[in-house]
C-alpha cells in the first residue's frame, strides 16, 4: 500500500461514499456499514452501499452498477475491502476481476484477524491502493464495530428523558410520559440502530414496555440531520428488532409481560437460577442466561461487564441502556457507557421525583466531566448528546 496526496477530488468522492454508508445505519448490523464509488476519468461510474447483512457488500453494488465501465476505474470505499469469504465472496477479489486500477480506503479494517488483507490482495494484483482519507469521519459510521473489534466489547449509547429539573419518574415510579411525541419518535431511530437494547427488571414492572422498532412513528425528517436521525426508513425492508436484554438477577420477569408478546427475540439475565421461573420463561418465547454477580455488589446483581462480553460474542456492535436511574448510574460508574443521549423536557417533576442517574458522588473532586457533542430541539423537548471528558 503506497502513502498519498490526495487530491480534492478524491476528498469529494470519499465524502460520497461515506454519505452512502449512512443509508445502511439502520440494515446492515451486525456488519459495518460501508460505502463505495467508482470514478473513471473524472466520471462516476458506480456507487453503492452494504444494504442488509448477507447481501451484496458495497463494492459489489457499486460494481454491478458500473459493469464493464469498472475496468480501470479507481475505487473509493469508506472501509478496507474485505478480504475473507462469509456469506459473500471477497470484496477485493470482486474489485480485482472488475480491473479497477486503483483502490483508496477511509480506513483499514479493523478487525485484528483481517486488517490490511484486502490492501495486500489488491497490491499483490498490481492494483495501487492508499488508505486514511477522511478517516476521522469514515470511523464515525461504525463505533460499535470498530470498538468490538479493537476491544471485544460493543458501543454502549444511554439513553434517558428527564425534566428540567433532573428528574425520570415520580417517587411512584410513574413516568409516562415526561418528553413530548417527537422525542420519543426521535428514538425509534436509535433504537433501530442498535443490536439490543437493555434494561432492568424494574422497568419492565413499572412500565411493562415493549422495546421495539416501529419505524411508523418516526418523523419524516429531524432538523440538521445526523447520525442519529439519518435517512428515511428504506421501505422495502423489514426493521431489524433488536435483542431485547432483561437484567432480572431473580427471575421476576412476569411471563406475561408485553416484552415477551413482540417480534424478536428477548434474552432474560440472571445471576441466581430458578427452574420453575426458567420454565415459564421460556415457555413465553425468553431465552435465560444466568451471569455473575458484579463484584462488591450488596444485593446479587449481573455483572455489567460479563454481560457486554457475552453481547459482544453474539456479535452486538451497538447496545442501547434504557432503564431506570440505579442501572443506568451503575453503567456510568463502571465506565461503560460511551456516549449519553438525555432528552430534557420544559416541565418541572419537584425534588421528591427521582433522580435521572443514581450515582454515589461524594465530593467535587469526584464528579465526572462530560462533553457536548451535540444539542438540538426535537419538538419542544432538548436532546443532548454528551461524551466523556474524563
Amino acid at each position: 500500500m503506497t502513502a498519498a496526496l490526495f487530491t480534492t477530488a478524491d476528498h469529494q468522492y470519499m465524502a460520497e461514499a461515506i454519505q452512502l454508508a449512512r443509508r445502511g445505519l439502520y440494515t446492515t448490523h451486525p456488519n459495518p456499514r460501508v460505502g463505495c464509488v467508482l470514478v473513471k476519468a473524472g466520471e462516476v461510474v458506480g456507487r453503492g452501499w452494504h444494504q442488509t447483512a448477507g447481501a451484496g457488500h458495497a463494492e459489489v453494488n457499486a460494481l454491478r452498477q458500473a459493469g464493464a465501465a469498472a475496468r480501470g476505474a479507481t475505487a473509493y470505499v469508506s472501509l478496507e475491502p474485505c478480504s475473507h469469504h462469509g456469506k459473500t465472496p471477497p470484496c477485493a477479489e470482486a474489485l480485482i476481476a472488475a480491473g479497477v486500477t486503483r483502490v483508496i480506503s477511509a480506513m483499514e479494517d479493523p478487525n485484528p484477524r483481517v486488517s490490511g488483507r484486502g490492501h495486500q490482495l489488491l497490491t499483490a494484483a498490481g492494483i495501487e491502493t492508499s488508505s486514511g482519507l477522511l478517516q476521522a469521519q469514515a470511523e464515525t459510521l461504525n463505533p460499535g464495530f470498530n470498538k468490538r473489534m479493537r476491544s471485544g466489547l460493543p458501543w454502549v449509547w444511554l439513553k434517558s428523558a428527564m425534566s428540567a429539573d433532573g428528574r425520570s419518574a415520580m417517587a411512584s415510579g410513574e413516568s409516562k410520559w415526561i418528553t413530548g411525541p417527537a422525542a420519543r419518535a426521535d428514538v425509534q431511530r436509535l433504537r433501530a440502530r442498535v443490536e439490543a437494547i437493555v434494561t432492568g427488571v424494574e422497568t419492565v414492572l413499572a412500565d411493562d414496555a415493549a422495546l421495539t422498532v416501529r419505524p411508523e412513528l418516526w418523523p419524516q425528517s429531524v432538523a440538521g440531520d445526523d447520525a442519529l436521525s439519518g435517512w428515511a426508513w428504506p421501505g422495502d425492508i423489514t426493521p431489524l428488532q433488536p435483542l431485547r436484554v432483561i437484567l432480572d438477577s431473580r427471575l421476576r420477569t412476569p411471563p406475561a409481560a408485553s416484552i415477551l408478546q413482540q417480534p424478536g427475540h428477548t434474552l432474560v439475565v440472571c445471576v441466581k437460577p430458578d427452574a420453575a421461573r426458567e420454565q415459564a420463561l421460556r415457555a413465553a418465547g425468553a431465552e435465560v442466561i444466568a451471569l455473575p454477580a458484579g463484584a462488591g455488589v450488596a444485593v446479587d446483581r449481573v455483572d455489567l461487564n460479563a454481560l457486554l462480553q457475552e453481547l459482544a460474542r453474539r456479535e452486538v456492535n451497538e447496545v442501547l441502556v434504557e432503564a431506570g436511574a440505579a442501572l443506568a448510574g451503575a453503567f456510568v460508574e463502571q465506565r461503560l457507557v460511551d456516549q449519553w443521549i438525555c432528552y430534557m423536557a420544559p416541565k418541572l417533576m419537584g425534588s421528591a421525583a427521582r433522580p435521572v442517574l443514581a450515582l454515589d458522588i461524594p465530593a467535587m473532586s469526584s464528579t465526572r466531566g462530560l462533553h457536548l457533542t451535540d444539542l438540538r430541539q426535537i419538538g419542544q423537548d432538548i436532546r443532548m448528546t454528551y461524551g466523556w471528558s474524563d
